[in-house]
């Protein structure tokens, strides 16, 4: 099943006898507010899913910025939104993706397997002319059941092996890569051995996914290519997820490490590496 779906094959799903459930996970690092982006207009029936609070457990030591959802609290939030046994799932946000993937992961990870992202997000069904409500939904209780660990993970060990051994890419700015800035952690740099892999290269202009010839191309430069093992990681596991996703247009099987920099740096011992990748 391929992993995104367009506005015009959303717009039809919806205005079908049997439409998928649309979840809208509008999130952004500093804001502004999901929550009243959703309430200002959305798209027919999508429900708000908070990233923070409803697809991650609450921040602990050494466990990272955006740890997994609780399966039990996941499985309520899931119910909630209507979500049932065989359910088809669309994960939306303001565009391009980047808190849609993580909703999109966390999904397949809990071993929902017919999880789409709309590719553009919110700018492209707004720019297509895609109806809009302002209304919030109520959906039917769902009955789905939350089956966690169907996707692996990394932790920060296996993700330092795999700067070694295999590819680790770094999904986040390029600046924060080499260590020139950090807005959010209370270190800067990147983990030794890992390859910058900003995820603004994943999209075109217009914020939907380059096509799978193009990001082919762009992992397989960065060593990342089938037959590979390969490891994603960010600042807290949430812009990784859209290179996982990324990855997964292009044919290219990735892992998560859903911990990232911020459960890296949680670890003083832990070596930290600065400056371009070496040449």
């Amino acid at each position: 099943m391929h992993p995104l779906v367009s506005v015009d094959e959303l717009r039809a799903e919806l205005e079908g006898a049997d439409p998928p459930v649309v979840l809208d996970v509008r999130w952004s690092l500093g804001g502004p507010d999901g929550a009243a982006e959703h309430a200002r207009g959305h798209a027919p029936g999508a429900v708000y899913v908070d990233l923070d609070t409803q697809l991650a457990s609450p921040p602990g030591p050494g466990t990272g910025r955006h740890p997994l959802p609780d399966p039990a609290a996941l499985q309520e939030v899931l119910r909630d939104a209507g979500v049932r046994e065989g359910s088809r799932v669309v994960v939306t946000d303001a565009g391009p993706a980047t808190s849609a993937a993580r909703g999109w992961w966390v999904l397949r990870w809990a071993g929902l397997p017919d999880v789409r992202v709309l590719d553009g997000g919110w700018a492209a069904w707004v720019a297509a002319g895609g109806p809009v409500e302002t209304a919030a939904p109520l959906p039917a209780p769902g009955d789905v059941v939350v089956r966690p660990g169907a996707l692996p993970v990394l932790d920060a060990d296996a993700a330092a092996r795999l700067a070694r051994d295999g590819v680790l890419l770094d999904a986040r700015a390029p600046e924060r890569y080499r260590g020139e800035v950090e807005p959010v952690d209370p270190v800067a740099g990147h983990v030794p051995g890992a390859r910058s892999a900003p995820t603004t290269g994943n999209v075109g202009a217009d914020g939907r996914f380059l096509p799978p010839r193009e990001l082919r191309q762009r992992f397989a430069a960065l060593g990342a290519e089938p037959g590979r093992t390969v490891g994603v990681y960010c600042g807290s596991g949430v812009t990784a997820a859209h290179a996982l996703l990324a990855l997964e247009v292009a044919g290219v099987p990735a892992l998560l490490w859903p911990g990232s920099w911020s459960q890296w740096v949680a670890d003083p011992a832990r070596p930290v590496a600065t400056g371009p990748e070496p040449g």
